[in-house]
């Protein structure tokens, strides 16, 4: 080979060098960009999937609630129709209806002091769509009859405050007494002379009459009728000494009897001369009667407040307040873990009543 030849293969072998120098480091380059892509493309990949995890798992906690209610809704009143209970819930369905376009029904559910119908949301599917209008019993009644088929304060769950009413101590006007201290005083002077009347054994009006004896040291005997109508009926005519009634159920017969001291922690304002059994230094008085909507425990959380916001907001019209007003009630319409505690502050309440004066469902 000549030195010529010689120096053109020299040439040729490193132009081919070079060119693979080249194609190499342009691979190398071509595959970091791969890489780079894909390591991109996972992590777009990686944030959409949270970001679809995110909203999915929102529209979960969100389109149940949104969609409620989205189909019938069943409110069980544990009591006859035509009573307190029976109007406050049918208004209530009505507003429901009207506000959310669905059905709303009212399923009386009357027997053993409520507990039929309380039983019967109790163990209700807990979706939102079975209601549940108590009184202040749904709380008496686990301390008088402790083998009940549900849990009051872990089976159910406060939702809304519908209204209240105070009870009213009130007795005929011919006794000689205007103050409730006349009236002890009046008591004491002839032992077993006096009674009390109420609605019925274990009756708020029965427990608050046993508190009131032992408080005041008094021997009133007790009378139970099966009603308001009768009872008031032998009030008004002086065959029997007192009794503590509702203020919804007493106020129309105000005229013919003397009322001396009333339930709450506020007087009422019907009665504004009337002072609290507290202003007199009695206590445990405290609890009023009470109406409320409560659901089946583990309701989803945005459900149940949803229902509670609208029962609220219609708590809260012109035309509802008259109304209940005009029953002689009070408007409830308050948040909801004030009800909440309502409920648990006036069962402890009235389970130490019935138990220190031997209250017993025979």
């Amino acid at each position: 080979m000549t030195a010529n030849a010689a120096a053109m293969v020299r040439a040729v072998l490193a132009a081919q060098t070079a060119r693979r120098r080249v194609m190499r480091r342009l691979s190398e380059k071509q595959e970091t960009n791969n890489m780079t892509q894909r390591a991109i493309s996972r992590r777009t990949f990686v944030a959409a999937t949270g970001a679809i995890g995110l909203g999915g798992t929102h529209a979960m906690a969100q389109g149940p609630a949104d969609a409620y209610p989205s189909q019938l809704i069943r409110m069980v009143v544990p009591y006859p129709a035509g009573g307190a209970t029976d109007i406050l819930g049918r208004m209530m369905a009505v507003k429901l209806a009207q506000a959310w376009g669905q059905t709303v029904i009212v399923d009386n559910r009357p027997g053993a002091s409520g507990t039929i119908g309380n039983d019967v949301v109790a163990k209700a599917t807990p979706d939102g769509y079975t209601v549940l209008l108590a009184i202040t019993a749904i709380v008496q009644v686990p301390a008088l009859m402790p083998k009940l088929p549900y849990d009051v304060l872990k089976d159910l769950q406060p939702t809304a405050l519908v209204a209240s009413t105070n009870s009213v101590l009130v007795v005929p006007k011919s006794t000689p007494a205007r103050t409730l201290q006349e009236f002890v005083t009046l008591v004491k002077a002839s032992p077993g002379k006096y009674n009390y009347g109420s609605y019925g054994v274990g009756t708020s009006s029965h427990i608050q009459g046993s508190l009131l004896n032992m408080q005041a040291g008094l021997d009133l005997v007790h009378v139970p009728y099966k009603g308001a109508a009768p009872l008031l009926q032998d009030l008004r005519g002086s065959q029997l000494s007192a009794a503590l009634i509702d203020m919804a159920t007493v106020r129309p017969h105000l005229d013919s009897l003397t009322a001396l001291a009333v339930t709450g922690t506020q007087r009422n304002k019907l009665l504004p001369d009337v002072p609290t059994f507290a202003e007199l230094k009695f206590h445990s008085f405290e609890p009023v009667g009470w109406f409320g909507l409560f659901l089946p425990a583990g309701v989803p959380p945005p459900i149940a407040r949803k229902l509670s916001d609208e029962s609220n907001r219609i708590l809260h019209m012109p035309d509802v307040i008259e109304k209940i007003e005009g029953l002689g009630m009070a408007p409830g319409g308050v948040a909801t873990d004030k009800f909440e505690r309502t409920v648990r502050d006036d069962a402890a309440v009235y389970a130490k009543i019935i138990r220190d004066a031997n209250i017993r469902l025979d």
